[in-house]
């Protein structure tokens, strides 16, 4: 059997946007390009709108993951879905219908993922699992890139891979905040597949050198696991 690899999603929050297009090709190895859009409401940030992800998907060949950070996400899914979003993450915490808004991505033919922040309990996602194809557990409060993660994620992690296999799904696991070479394999052994990384790679001099790397130690941790 073939060893399943660790996904790498390197967020463009942490991207030089004077050279958008550079920075987009050098992390040409990535699995995904994950595009943070905050409102400076939900979080207490602003970040990217729909026509900097319509440049994006015209430079890139990679799927593009967008984490709606924001009050209402059904409001505003519209407008990323146009834009070409491959994969939809919104959050538990900001959404009132969370399976009306997960099929209407799935309808778009985009990829549907729900959120949880760091406070949220993984019990809470019980009755939307079946709906969704990846759920993304944060592991910083969310707002601000370049955080440290919080320690007590990866229990939580397993508390979802549980869930998961209770309900008989099998969503990709996504991690965001404070993730690096250093707690790749850690987190990829208690139930990530991909990882979000920012500064962990756009801070690194050789960029394809940091995604190969934190891919290999996530990949450890995967085949760790039990």
């Amino acid at each position: 059997m073939t060893q399943r690899a660790a996904r790498i999603a390197p967020s463009i929050l942490s991207a030089d946007f004077t050279r958008l297009g550079e920075e987009l090709d050098s992390i040409a190895g990535a699995d995904y390009v994950h595009y943070d859009v905050m409102d400076g409401h939900f979080v207490p940030n602003l970040s990217f709108g729909p026509g900097i992800l319509r440049q994006v998907k015209c430079h890139t060949q990679m799927p593009v993951d967008v984490h709606l950070m924001v009050e209402d996400p059904e409001q505003s899914v519209g407008w990323y879905l146009e834009a070409g979003a491959d994969i939809v993450t919104f959050h538990y915490e900001a959404q009132r219908h969370a399976h009306r808004l997960a099929t209407l991505i799935r309808e778009h033919g985009a990829l549907a993922s729900v959120a949880i922040n760091p406070g949220t309990p993984v019990a809470a996602l019980s009755s939307i699992l079946p709906y969704v194809d990846m759920v993304l557990v944060m592991t910083v409060d969310p707002g601000y890139g370049g955080q440290s993660f919080i320690e007590g994620s990866c229990e939580k992690l397993g508390e979802l891979r549980s869930l998961c296999s209770s309900l008989g799904v099998s969503p990709l696991v996504e991690v965001d905040g404070g993730i690096g070479v250093a707690n790749a394999e850690r987190v990829c052994a208690a139930g990530a597949d991909v990882l979000v990384a920012g500064s962990a790679v756009f801070g690194a001099p050789d960029r394809g050198v940091a995604i190969e790397t934190i891919r290999e130690a996530g990949t450890r941790g995967i085949a760790g696991r039990a």
